[in-house]
């Protein structure tokens, strides 16, 4: 009876601590859109014409990011400013193309959003005045229907993206996130990689740009891991710079037991989204266990690739001279910095030929944090891992 009235208590501890979470997490979100919803009131009162004659701004407590939006519609502006603040983004909004590249000198904004047409100074103007005054602001056109293509050509100009009108609250609010996270990961990039040796005093590290390499592990040229465990089988998963760059794993396919493979064979498969990656074997031999967890939490091979996340174990049949050909150690510490510089220069280069084709690909609809584009894994998978990406 004693340990029914406990566990009891226990399940009505934590159905009230829930609950309690829920009702706290509902009062602060409504505290914060009132503050927002009152930010907004008080920001349209302002006089803010000694910087721009037409300046409204709209300012929040720890805002996304900063915002500035220019178009000679009054009505379009007004929606920038009552979906966007709402959303946690301060902003700032003006008529003509002169005050906002006025305004772009003087404050650390995120995003401009011009407007294509416009009288006077139109967005192509706009944008190739902001990217020679602040490289650093992203810009993103705001057209309607019958200039979409004249908005795409604006990407040679340095656009990121262009955004349709007219739009709900909920596409607009959609696309700017979209937007945040692909700025994000842009300046994630340009921060230089590193190479971190794991030891057991040092750990593994977390961050998406810092590349673990354990030491006692063996890896190969094609970014797999091979682990020679006691009873002499080799234990084999994905290494940390791979999985890294490819970001989010949603399925794994696993070998099958029994199997004889050949080194450079297709080993497993990983999948994100509709993308495909066949991953070939470091050594040759037959598959003797596999991992069959990852089929249900895929996710075990990002969260701890070298102990939870290995994909299957291998009785070798040709170790001796195979091992000639992974790297362990401060070898692999140092292929690993060149891998990465090799990783850097792919990474340009596909940015700038997308750029040059004056068609990114709109990783704000398609990337998620920590995700390279589509262009760029297939680029990855084929140089790094000598893959087949289906």
């Amino acid at each position: 009876m004693v340990a029914l009235i406990v566990i009891v208590t226990i399940i009505v501890f934590v159905i009230v601590d829930f609950a309690l979470r829920q009702i706290m997490q509902k009062m602060q979100a409504t505290k914060v859109s009132k503050a927002r919803a009152e930010a907004l009131d008080i920001g349209l009162k302002l006089d803010f014409a000694q910087e721009a004659k037409s300046l409204k701004r709209v300012e929040v407590d720890n805002p996304r990011a900063r915002i500035l939006a220019v178009d000679d519609e009054e009505v379009v502006l007004d929606s920038f400013r009552k979906i966007l603040v709402l959303a946690g983004y301060s902003i700032d909004t003006v008529l003509t193309g002169q005050e906002a590249l006025g305004l772009v000198q003087k404050a650390p904004y995120d995003f401009v959003f011009t407007d294509l047409k416009m009288p006077e100074m139109d967005g192509i103007d706009v944008t190739k005045a902001v990217k020679h005054l602040r490289p650093d602001i992203d810009v993103i056109m705001i057209t309607g229907y019958a200039t979409v293509e004249s908005a795409v050509e604006t990407m040679k100009y340095g656009a990121m993206d262009y955004v349709q009108k007219p739009f709900t609250e909920e596409e607009l609010v959609g696309f700017v996130d979209k937007s945040l996270i692909r700025r994000q990961d842009r300046i994630a990039r340009e921060v230089t990689p590193k190479v971190h040796l794991v030891t057991p005093s040092s750990g593994e590290s977390s961050a998406n740009r810092e590349f673990n390499v354990p030491s006692g592990i063996f890896v190969s040229p094609q970014h797999t891991w091979a682990n020679i465990e006691l009873n002499g089988l080799i234990r084999v998963g994905i290494d940390d710079f791979a999985r890294k760059i490819i970001g989010k794993i949603d399925r794994v396919e696993l070998p099958k037991i029994g199997v004889k493979i050949r080194k450079g064979a297709p080993l497993f498969s990983i999948e994100q989204g509709s993308r495909r990656v066949t991953i070939p074997s470091p050594v040759s031999g037959i598959i003797a266990h596999t991992n069959d967890e990852l089929l249900e939490h895929a996710e075990l091979v990002t969260l701890k690739p070298y102990e939870l996340g290995w994909i299957c174990s291998i009785e070798p049949t040709n170790l001796a001279e195979e091992l000639q050909s992974l790297k362990i150690g401060v070898e692999a510490v140092s292929w690993y910095r060149k891998e990465v510089d090799r990783f850097c220069d792919l990474e340009k280069q596909t940015l700038q030929q997308t750029e040059t084709a004056g068609t990114p690909e709109p990783l704000a609809e398609n990337v998620g944090e920590g995700q390279v584009s589509g262009k760029l894994l297939d680029a990855f998978s084929k140089s790094f891992l000598q893959a087949r990406v289906n």
